[in-house]
């Protein structure tokens, strides 16, 4: 069975995000930039996968500018056999990068497709969901645990009420949770031969998808500071200033 795996290139979970000036947007120019961290659960979750026998072939890809081959590489030392990247300048939006993944996936037929559950730029928890659709395909979204054994997926997911178990029909679409497993670190070994591997380079032209953004950003603000909190003397007290000062009684 083969598994492919998305990965996304965000800003560094460490980095402080900055608004640009003219609030067009976050500014990125000399920012820290990293693979998004559910997707390097995705990237581990795959190899283990593999390493316990349920995988031939793990093949990691990214939609986005011509730096993500970084990210690319970074799954490759990490363990991915092959990488693809699908080049666009565009900021893609999650529908259109179900769309890529779709026509990916029906060239390179998975028996399971992983995805970080959401990316910590837009947070928009989307792709995984819209690629099942797409695909036709049964999905476990929000694992902390995956096993695969006669053709199925049996998935532990993550909810309000605690956990769920839900067995899936593959091929499926998973997309993980952070408690699903700890990325391991890549050796350096590993990053100097990942340098030196090819990369299939395409673009959304190739799969026929249209990366025109259908929402329009009109401003990007900072959040408001918080506020210092205050001590009251009595539950009466706290009860009125909830009543009239804070309005939410």
């Amino acid at each position: 069975m083969k598994i492919l795996v998305t990965v996304k290139r965000v800003v560094d979970y460490n980095v402080k995000i900055r608004v640009k000036a003219d609030g067009s947007g976050v500014e990125l120019a000399n920012v820290k930039m990293s693979m998004n961290p559910f997707d390097e659960i995705s990237v581990e979750e795959a190899l283990r996968l593999k390493e316990a026998g349920k995988a031939d072939e793990v093949v990691v890809v990214s939609v986005g500018p011509a730096k993500a081959e970084e990210t690319l590489r970074t799954a490759l030392a990490m363990g991915a056999d092959r990488a693809i990247l699908v080049e666009t300048e565009d900021q893609v939006e999650p529908l259109a990068v179900a769309k890529i993944v779709k026509g990916v996936a029906e060239v390179e037929q998975p028996g399971l497709i992983i995805v970080g559950k959401q990316a910590i730029d837009d947070d928009s928890n989307q792709t995984g969901q819209m690629l099942s659709a797409l695909l036709g395909w049964a999905q476990g979204t929000f694992a902390s645990k995956v096993e695969i054994s006669d053709g199925k997926a049996t998935v532990t997911r993550e909810v309000d009420g605690g956990l769920q178990t839900i067995d899936i029909k593959l091929p499926a679409v998973v997309t993980t949770d952070l408690r699903l497993n700890e990325p391991r670190y890549a050796s350096l070994p590993n990053i100097m031969k990942a340098k030196k591997k090819p990369l299939d380079r395409h673009t959304p032209a190739d799969f026929g998808v249209d990366t025109t953004a259908r929402l329009k950003v009109l401003k990007t603000e900072e959040p408001e500071g918080r506020k210092a909190g205050i001590k009251v003397k009595s539950v009466a007290e706290l009860v009125e200033k909830l009543k009239v000062e804070a309005g939410v009684l």
